[in-house]
């Protein structure tokens, strides 16, 4: 039993305790850039998956990319409370999300893959409608950018000189939050959205109810 302070009655060592504190914070654990938690949840998989799962959370653990995250508990047996709240985003955060997930794929043989903010915002100036103004649209590619490497930590530094704001690395960790499944549930509401009366202007403002996209306990 590691004792941490008087009255302490945790068992897991410090390292352990900080790397199940920061996988609930979320929205991921790094092992490139926290090796010694990713050491401490690979020693401690099995106690912290078990306080995990008292909290109805299940980890995913991906060896290989160093990167882990928690999600709810879904069953067919008992109904479950979401312990982590799901992450809102908007139409053109869900557009830029699956376009970096999109060249992640497309570059998965190799070991980092690095991409421009301008070549993203050329891929999503499809949704730029006549009567959406071009600052504005501007402005709302940019805020979503920022999400994509602050909060989501989806995108992140390359570490060289000169690339914070223009070029960054997508984070392996894009395969596994997003999956096939969610893909096409997108793809499929956004055909259903296309369909529609919406228009893509109006969907601007408006965020997308993506339960099970992105988990977040902030």
């Amino acid at each position: 039993m590691a004792t941490l302070w008087p009255d302490d009655a945790g068992t897991l060592d410090e390292n352990s305790r900080r790397a199940l504190v920061e996988l609930i914070k979320g929205p991921y654990l790094s092992g490139r850039t926290s090796t010694q938690l990713w050491s401490a949840l690979l020693a401690d998989e099995s106690a912290i998956r078990s306080r995990l799962n008292d909290l109805f959370l299940d980890v995913v653990i991906d060896r290989v990319g160093e990167f882990a995250f928690v999600k709810n508990i879904h069953s067919d047996e008992i109904a479950t409370p979401r312990t982590v709240r799901s992450q809102n985003l908007t139409f053109i955060d869900t557009a830029m999300l699956l376009v970096l997930r999109q060249i992640l794929l497309a570059g998965q043989s190799d070991a980092r893959v690095i991409v421009g903010r301008d070549d993203v915002f050329e891929r999503l100036r499809v949704y730029r409608t006549n009567d959406r103004d071009e600052l504005d649209f501007e402005r709302r590619l940019n805020a979503a950018w920022v999400k994509m490497r602050n909060k989501l930590r989806i995108i992140h530094s390359t570490g060289n000189r000169g690339d914070e704001e223009d070029r960054v690395e997508i984070s392996p960790v894009l395969r596994l939050i997003v999956d096939a499944d969610q893909v096409r549930q997108i793809s499929a509401e956004y055909r259903r959205i296309a369909a529609s009366d919406i228009t893509v202007s109006e969907l601007f403002s408006d965020e997308l109810s993506d339960d099970d996209l992105l988990e977040d306990s902030a």
